[in-house]
């Protein structure tokens, strides 16, 4: 099975010469960039005007593994709470990846909750717009595992959280764990900026109940919390000891519109 863009020409364009010149230019040109080892990052996942160089910063920045599980929230409300899509291939301007079957299979079995279901993941965006991105900064082939949480309780955290690590011990994999989401949308730049800022400091401090706090306590409306929840929770059990802020700005950054905006950080956790 071959899923077919859904977002090409919206997000990103679909010209794959033209999305490799954006995506170029997000990079700098004029300085030697020494990749890091990383566990996970997080990753905005807008259009790219909007968002791509913040995404840019952190995958020029790390070294990305062959795999990648991709862990963002479901925007469509299509599908299973909690799903993967197991098979198959995904295709984008710059070429189709394959889904690491083995990873998605070991996934689904060590989860109550994790169930396959191509149809959360067909017109889902958050993972989607994250794929050319590595296919052009990493300069590796790779494959990469799918996953969209709409919903979590502490059962559902420690459940999926207790899958991922088992998962990836089980088959020896590397894997870079990615979080997909934005940070707060449509405020002001400083109501923005103020709420970002306090959610970036508990990732900072890789502390999930903190950031589920912040989120909770200032309405923070932060569509990737839960993916960012998980991926923190299972860096750590995989040895993560520190995260780092590489890049925030926020979509009135680029368009000059401070009145309304949406915040896009890009974090590493190693």
């Amino acid at each position: 099975m071959i899923r077919k863009p859904a977002v090409a020409g919206q997000f990103y364009p679909s010209d794959p010469i033209e999305l490799k010149k954006l995506i170029n230019s997000f990079v700098a040109k004029d300085k030697a960039i020494v990749k890091e080892k990383a566990i996970a990052c997080i990753l905005p996942h807008a259009g790219y005007i909007y968002s791509g160089k913040v995404a840019s910063d952190v995958l020029s920045s790390i070294e990305v593994a062959r795999t990648c599980l991709i862990i963002g929230p479901n925007h469509s409300g299509y599908g299973e709470p909690s799903s993967i899509s197991r098979e198959g291939e995904w295709q984008t301007p710059l070429g189709n990846i394959k889904i690491d079957t083995a990873l998605a299979d070991e996934l689904i079995k060590n989860s109550v909750y994790l169930v396959d279901d191509p149809a959360a993941h067909a017109n889902e965006h958050c993972v989607e717009v994250e794929l050319p991105l590595i296919q052009e900064l990493s300069g590796k082939d790779f494959t990469f595992v799918p996953m969209v949480l709409a919903w979590a309780d502490d059962l559902v955290y420690k459940d999926i959280v207790g899958s991922i690590v088992k998962s990836i011990k089980t088959l020896k994999k590397n894997v870079t764990l990615i979080a997909s989401s934005d940070m707060t949308h449509y405020e002001s730049q400083n109501s923005a900026a103020h709420k970002d800022e306090e959610a970036i400091k508990a990732i900072l401090r890789l502390n999930e109940t903190e950031l589920l706090e912040a989120i909770e306590r200032l309405s923070i409306s932060m569509c990737g919390y839960i993916p960012t929840v998980v991926t923190i929770m299972a860096a750590k059990k995989l040895g993560a000891k520190r995260a780092s802020l590489i890049s925030y700005q926020t979509s009135g950054d680029v368009t000059g519109d401070y009145s309304s905006v949406v915040g896009y950080a890009g974090m590493i956790i190693q």
